[in-house]
Parts: structure tokens; sequence; C-alpha cells
């Protein structure tokens, strides 16, 4: 008879929460005489029952009875610094380039490319109003999502009285700077007082949170216009929510993958000037990259969390997504800074993007780099050299999904063992996983934690270079960047036909192309830098994906061209 069939009674009553298997794997690893077994289960049941089980019971109902970990945060602290010494300073804000001249357009159509300068420079010069402009990008917003399925909720109530103050602001003599009036999308898990905060998810699309996040009020506080809660995949997963799943509007036929699909798709469809997205293994880097916009995974640490669903304290960022590099990082001197309630979130001092002498930088460029990137950057005055980076771990991936499982399952712990994973919107994604995470020893997460700090030691010592380019959606690159809390920007380099095209290929669907730039943590403002001067003479992050006129022959059903 197999140990597992003889003593599998002994635990049976345990199964729903793992433990039985964590038990017999500890003593199929531990002992080899088949005499000790049954010893050793009823020693670990005893303790299990008389010990453990009651911990767990205690701890569940002291900080495990609410879901979305935004409240009792853990004090396992990740920081992304590299180096021991806490500098103590004051942020200094960014200096922005000035813009004279611009001039609103006779289309509408290039409104809504427009980039935050340029209609912060128009709401400047009273040549349009943040209500006149807030009123724009709802009906933009409203006609085109019901092919993007990119908004779960309008804020229109909250937008048009945001944008009345900013009016009156203004009228005052008032102007709080380049986000003055400016529209803008929040990821729905993102918590803002008075409007649904879903989660993407079936079991929370009713929530509300009395909650004003760290990073809303932030954008707020700069004058920005909060016109809609755009789509999360399902509890930070993918694409797929509760209402639907997240088109890519270079080619509506597929989704945008990644869980800020709602920010990618809106900001790449013209629909909002820029949105709030957030990344714990891919959710910026991925959408950004299928639905061609540009788009910062900053430093870990840098943009405080409070108010925000968590799925790991020590991988989850919150980044924008934007028209180009610029937006990007006036966004970030926006929303960066110390959150009080966030442990993770530090005062990084960065220096000023738009002053690098990128001519003393030295980038390196991988196998997989976009070569225009390079060859620009080259002509720009920058050392360009080949590079790879090197390091001896090799569970990169098995680390990341440890660490990101376990802590949803923290985060998530009522919501599963109630059964409400049963009616989660994809049963192969965070079900399945969590059920396997429920069995992760927590000496093996403590393991795998430690073998994080030899990899963040090795990509140290390897990162010998200012910078280096290279493909954004990588998977073991994502694991390791999320893992090391490395910034990325990605940068819209070009596009090629989409496979297998309508007959006579005259779709205008296109697939993207695009890369990263990755720095060192809190050098933010060298890939910043780097991609500013990259987008200084090219012009595919200004690209309109073709939304409204797929092309002749294209069976794929078009946008509506009214609302």
């Amino acid at each position: 008879m197999m140990l597992k069939e003889k003593y599998l009674p002994l635990v049976s009553g345990w199964t729903h929460s793992g433990i039985t298997c964590v038990i017999f794997l500890a003593v199929i690893c531990c002992r080899t005489v088949a005499s000790d077994v049954k010893n050793v289960i009823l020693e670990i049941v005893k303790g299990q029952k008389e010990f453990n089980i009651p911990i767990f019971t205690a701890n569940r109902k002291l900080v495990a009875s609410v879901n979305g970990g935004l409240h009792d945060p853990s004090y396992l602290v990740f920081n992304s610094a590299w180096g021991s010494e806490q500098s103590q300073h004051v942020t200094k804000r960014f200096k922005y380039p000035s813009l004279s001249g611009i001039k609103k357009p006779r289309s509408e159509q290039d409104i809504a490319f427009m980039s935050i300068l340029e209609l912060g420079e128009l709401i400047k010069t009273k040549q349009l109003t943040s209500k006149e402009l807030t009123k724009f990008f709802l009906k933009r917003l409203k006609r085109y999502n019901h092919a993007l399925e990119a908004v779960v909720t309008y804020t229109e109530e909250l937008a048009y009285k945001q944008a009345k103050e900013a009016d009156k602001l203004l009228a005052q003599g008032v102007y709080l700077g380049p986000l003055h009036g400016i529209p803008y999308g929040l990821k729905d898990i993102i918590a803002v007082p008075h409007y649904k905060t879903t989660w993407g998810s079936t079991s929370f699309k009713n929530q509300v949170l009395d909650i004003e996040a760290w990073v809303y009020k932030r954008l707020k506080s700069a004058g920005a216009v909060l016109v809609a809660k755009l789509v999360s995949g399902s509890l930070a997963y993918d694409d797929i929510w509760f209402g639907g799943r997240t088109r890519n509007p270079w080619n509506i036929e597929e989704f945008s993958t990644g869980s800020s699909a709602g920010p990618a798709a809106s900001t790449s469809a013209g629909m909002v000037p820029f949105a709030i997205g957030s990344e714990t293994a891919g959710s910026v880097t991925y959408p950004a990259a299928r639905c061609g916009v540009t788009a910062l995974r900053p430093t870990f640490g840098t943009v405080g969390r409070t108010g925000v669903m968590s799925l790991s304290e020590s991988l989850d960022k919150l980044g924008p997504f934007c028209r180009s590099a610029t937006d990007c990082a006036i966004i970030l001197d926006a929303i960066r800074g110390k959150d009080p309630d966030d442990l993770s979130s530090r005062d990084i001092l960065l220096d000023d993007p738009f002053s690098v002498d990128i001519t003393k930088l030295t980038v390196g460029y991988l196998e997989d780099a976009e070569m225009e990137v390079v060859h620009v950057l080259a002509s720009k005055g920058v050392n360009m050299i080949p590079f790879k980076l090197n390091y001896t771990v090799d569970s990169v991936q098995g680390i990341l999904n440890f660490t990101m499982d376990v802590d949803m399952l923290a985060h998530f712990d009522e919501w599963q063992r109630s059964g409400k994973d049963d009616v989660y919107e994809a049963q192969e994604q965070w079900p399945t996983e969590l059920r396997r995470a429920r069995v992760i020893p927590a000496v093996d997460y403590v393991q795998a934690q430690r073998a994080r700090g030899k990899l963040i030691r090795e990509v140290r010592e390897s990162f010998t270079v200012d910078a280096f380019i290279g493909n954004a959606t990588d998977w073991e690159r994502v694991c390791l960047g999320n893992l090391v809390g490395l910034p990325v920007i990605v940068v819209p380099t070009g596009f090629k036909n989409i496979p297998n095209p309508p007959p006579n290929n005259t779709t205008r669907r296109r697939t993207t192309i695009t890369t990263g730039i990755y720095a060192p943590p809190e050098r933010d403002h060298i890939a910043l830098a780097l991609a500013m001067a990259y987008q200084s003479v090219t012009n595919h992050h200004r690209q309109q994906p073709p939304i409204d006129d797929l092309g002749p022959n294209d069976p794929i059903p078009s946008s509506p061209t009214s609302s």
C-alpha cells in the first residue's frame, strides 16, 4: 500500500488548506524508514492541531478577513536602492521645456493626439478651457469604448467639477503647471471615493471604497481632471475582466494583453492624453508594447501605492502611459515622492531628465535591441556598446512566481477560502496559481527571497553601463526587472504587417514594434533622457491607430464615426 493511501485518513481533515500535501512532502523528504512514518505524521498532525491551526485562525481573523491588501501591509519591506546610505534631501522638480506659438488644430483628431505640454499651452493661453477639453475626451471615450472595452466607469460628474475648478483658478491668475485642467484615466485598482473600484472582478464589481488613493491625490493637486476608471484585468491579471476583454487599437482583432489593458488602449486610441497603470510582472510593459504607446515602469518605491489593490508589496509599481517620453517625465514628476502610508515608498533623488548630457553616457545594447534606436542615439553622441547582463541565478521566473503568488494569496485569502475564485473570469489564471501557492512551504518562500537577494547583487555587479537597450517583453527580463526594481521605458520604434492579413493586404491594422530602455534603480532620469533624445528625431510615437478606418476589404468592423 502506498504511504499516501495508508496515512491520508490521519490528515484528511485539513485537506482544504493544502496541509496534506505539505505533510506528505515533508515525510517523504525527511524519512526513509517506513516504520517511522506513522509516528512522524501523528506528531505533525498533533502540532498542526494544537499549535499551527490556532495561529492560522487567529491571524486570518486579524488581518485576512478583508481582500485586496489595502490594510495591514507586510513589514517585510523591499528596498530597491543599490546602497545602504539613506540620503536626506528636498525633492527638486523637473524643469520642463517651454512651448510657444501652439495653436489649436482645426481637426479634433489632431487635438486628441496632442502632447500634455501642447494641450497645457492651449489651456494656459485660453484657446481651450478645461471644461471643453474634458467634454471632448469624455465624448471620445464613449465613442470608442464599445469597440475597445477599455472603460469601467465614466467619472463624468467629478470630471466637470474638477474642470470647473481648473478654469476658475486660471481666471484668477493661478496656474498649477502642465497638468492644469488636463483629463486622464486611472486603472480601476486605484481607489477614488464615491466611485466603484472593481479591480476588474465579478466578485468586486459593485465595490465602492471610501479611500482616496495617494496617486490620485497627487494628480488632483496638480490640477489634472479624472474622466474615467479604466479597465484592469480581473484582480490585475491579463486583459480579461468582468465586462469583456480589452482590445488593441492598432489591431482590434487582437487583445491588449497585460492587466493595465485600459490605460494602454485608451492612451493609444487618443481617448485620454495619459493614464496611470500598474505593474507587478509585465502589466505596464506588455500592454504598452502591444498598443504602441510610451510607458514608464519607474524604480520600485518611486510612486506611493496607498489606496491601490495589492498583489505583492515588494513588486507592485505605478507608472504612466503617455504619448511620449516627455509626457512620462511630466507625470512622473507629479506623482513621485514619499507616501507616508506606503512602507516601501521613498523620496528618491532623481536628476532632471531634461538636463541630462547624454553624450557623457555609455549605453549597452542587447542582441534583441531595436537597432534603429542604437543608431539614432549613437548619432546624437551617446557611446553605444554591445552588452550582456550576466548572472548565475537560473530560477528568476520561479522566484517571481513564488513571490507574487504567495503575496497575492495573502491579500485574497478570504476570497479563495470562501470559494469565490470559482466565479473568476479565467479559471486557468489566478484560481490555478493561488491553489498552487497554498502549498508552497514558508521556508521555500524565504529561500526564494534569499535567491532574489543573490540575483540583485549579481545584476548590480554586471550593470557596468549607464543604461541598456533591449526587448521590453522578454519574459525572463520582465521577471528580472521587477525582482530587482529596475526602471524601464517602453518606446515605439515602428510597425510591421499583421499576421494573416485580409486579401490584397489592404488593411491599415498594424503590429507595433517597441523596445525598452533600462536603467539602474533611481536612474529613471537616464532612461527618460535617452527616450526623449530618440523621439526628438523620430515620429513613431506620433502615429495614430486606424480605429475609424481599417482599410478596404477588411472584414473586422470599424468603430463608429459618431457618438
